[in-house]
């Protein structure tokens, strides 16, 4: 089993995924996850081969910080808890698998089998303890690292879960409701965390905000350690807010990441705003490495490719759809590309061509090699290979098959 972690690690997640719908969280916390199962069944695989006692086992690294990571974003203990109980179960049916398939007399089978039990229980009891701590530490820490008290309103407020009267949670969260906003998300990627990115992101706000003239100070709320929830307020709407922000994004080159929503009014505006911001967001972070540094909700097309995510029927589906131009290559990506534009374009070589910067006769070329790629005309389903181009426009990489050219 040993030289088989990843395939067990994946099959083991999927199963807590399955089973504990509070560890359906976005795609890095769910990276993560993967991560502490894999580290866990490595470690645990190794206790077991080398005889290592368990009490001088410390808990994997991505599985510490995993606890921290549901701490932060107040996913219960109780489901980090019954997430080692229910990896429990799952690998010992592993186990027992393995040890119906191995040619093993009964009576070593049945000493086997208890070693095996005894050193897992003593295992995720172990581990357990650990997480918690770590989870319990972290979760103290956070909350007493920013002001829970607004944090709380505000997440009351995009909750909707009961009404609000707006004039007590403007004074509460001391930003103006009844307003126009416009809600922004701001991460860093983990892999350049330092410490100090909340401060960071936070002052970023800061300036931006005086920079597109917002007419009250913005609302900032942490949501981790590496990225936040933000809003703009404007006394009356901006038609170019949106551009206003990406022109000011785009020329900081410490800028974080930024997913922006669209602009509304009131609470209901506000909630919206959000919505769309954490959607943007999405589909920045399912891109993985190519995410773009700054994605708008307003962009068009963005909106839509939002609605499906990710998952593996929408890669299917894509596959069917556009048959071999659905291949992870650069050459079906232009030829996607191409496609794209012109069908968006109405059909138009010339239209297409002048927003591709691409001669007529290159455009009609092209488009005639993505039809053939397809292996079939576009007349029947051409809303079908519209909404596929769509999706791989946003979704690059995450929504193709595997190039086997």
């Amino acid at each position: 089993m040993n030289e088989r972690v990843t395939d067990i690690s994946a099959i083991l997640r999927r199963g807590l995924e399955d089973d504990i719908p509070e560890l359906r969280g976005d795609a890095r916390t769910v990276e993560l996850l993967g991560a502490s199962v894999e580290g866990n069944v490595d470690t645990v695989l190794h206790a077991l081969q080398h005889d290592i006692p368990v009490a001088r086992i410390i808990a994997p690294t991505a599985a510490i910080e995993y606890a921290r990571r549901l701490a932060q974003h107040g996913v219960p203990v109780n489901a980090l808890v019954r997430a080692y109980r229910v990896g429990q179960q799952r690998i010992t049916e592993l186990f027992f698998t393995e040890l119906r398939a191995a040619g093993i007399a009964p009576a070593d089978r049945i000493t086997v089998l208890e070693a095996i039990t005894t050193t897992l229980f003593e295992y995720i009891d172990w581990i357990t303890q650990q997480v918690v701590t770590v989870y319990e530490t972290e979760r103290e820490q956070w909350l007493e690292s920013r002001n829970s008290a607004r944090a709380l309103r505000v997440r009351e407020v995009l909750a909707g879960k009961k009404p609000v009267d707006i004039d007590a949670a403007t004074e509460a969260i001391r930003y103006p409701l009844r307003w126009h906003h416009l809600a922004l998300i701001l991460w860093y990627p983990d892999t350049s965390a330092s410490g100090d990115e909340l401060t960071r992101l936070q002052r970023f706000i800061r300036e931006l905000a005086e920079a597109v003239g917002t007419a009250a100070a913005p609302l900032f709320g942490a949501a981790d350690r590496t990225s936040a929830w933000a809003w703009l307020p404007y006394r009356s709407e901006q038609s170019d807010a949106v551009a206003t922000v990406r022109d000011f994004a785009s020329k900081r080159p410490d800028a974080p990441r930024l997913a922006i929503g669209i602009m509304g009014q009131g609470v209901s505006g506000f909630r919206r705003s959000h919505r769309y911001a954490l959607r943007a967001r999405a589909v920045a972070l399912a891109r993985g490495g190519v995410e773009p540094r700054i994605i708008a909700a307003s962009d068009p097309g963005l909106a839509a490719a939002a609605l499906f995510g990710v998952r593996a029927e929408v890669g299917e589906w894509v596959g069917e759809v556009l048959g071999e131009l659905a291949a992870d290559n650069e050459n079906d990506a232009r030829l996607r590309e191409t496609l794209r534009v012109f069908l968006r374009t109405g059909s138009s070589y010339k239209a297409a061509a002048a927003e591709l910067d691409l001669h007529f006769n290159s455009v009609k070329y092209r488009v005639g090699r993505a039809v053939s790629r397809r292996g079939r005309p576009i007349i029947d389903d051409r809303l079908d290979v519209e909404l596929a181009l769509l999706i791989c426009y946003w979704y690059g990489a995450a929504a193709l098959r595997p190039n086997t050219d």
